[in-house]
């Protein structure tokens, strides 16, 4: 099984399907003076994922809040153990946060896990929005078209964009919520950003940025 490793300076990989699980996302971190991390994986590897943080050096009191892109079992399955155990902030857009709060629409049943339903903290609006980690800023884009509240981020660090794109790939699955109309105008906001590396939601790191292009154009 491969290691969690550093992506660029404050940006880490700590989960994939390599790395923690096979039914996980690619779960990835920030170090903004507090510990954001995108996605929890499909709750059957929180204690992996605590690991792989220390692993890398880091304090897990660190964790602020945990972003869900969107509302799906590999991405949302351990938002509850990151907010009972660390009080972390999730944060989900609106139009996800019912399913996520409810466990209604989540896929579970594709991956035969058990979810334990959390409360949004931070329910995104609208089709962007900014929060502020420390002296960071990082910019939230609305995308629907995987799920209803899908949604991508994106942060300027040592001169590169970084975006964290995720299900770009798809699947485009109508009974999980997915509209194949939406996605293809999502995914041009995603090319418009002009990321330098791409963070994605099953398929790793890419870059730099022609490669982060052809890799959003494609789908």
């Amino acid at each position: 099984m491969e290691q969690p490793y550093r992506i660029l300076e404050k940006i880490y990989l700590i989960g994939s399907s390599d790395i923690s699980h096979r039914f996980d996302c690619c779960v990835y971190m920030l170090d903004l003076g507090q510990l954001v991390i995108i996605d929890s994986g499909a709750s059957l590897t929180f204690q992996k994922i605590l690991s792989n943080i220390e692993r890398l050096g880091l304090d897990l009191c660190k964790i602020k809040a945990v972003l869900a892109t969107h509302a799906h079992i590999d991405h949302i399955g351990s938002l509850y153990e990151f907010q009972e155990k660390y009080k972390a902030k999730i944060i989900a857009h609106e139009l996800d946060a019912d399913a996520i709060e409810s466990g209604v629409g989540i896929a579970a049943e594709a991956y035969g896990v058990d979810y334990s339903p959390c409360t949004i903290d931070i329910r995104l609006k609208g089709a962007k929005q900014t929060l502020k980690f420390g002296k960071y800023e990082m910019q939230f884009i609305h995308i629907p078209g995987h799920t209803p509240g899908s949604i991508a981020a994106y942060i300027d660090i040592d001169g590169k964009r970084v975006l964290f794109g995720q299900d770009i790939h798809s699947p485009y699955i109508p009974e999980w919520g997915a509209d194949r109309k939406l996605a293809a105008v999502s995914l041009k906001k995603l090319v418009d950003l002009k990321a330098d590396i791409l963070c994605e939601g099953h398929f790793g790191v890419y870059q730099p940025a022609e490669e982060v292009r052809r890799y959003i154009e494609y789908y």
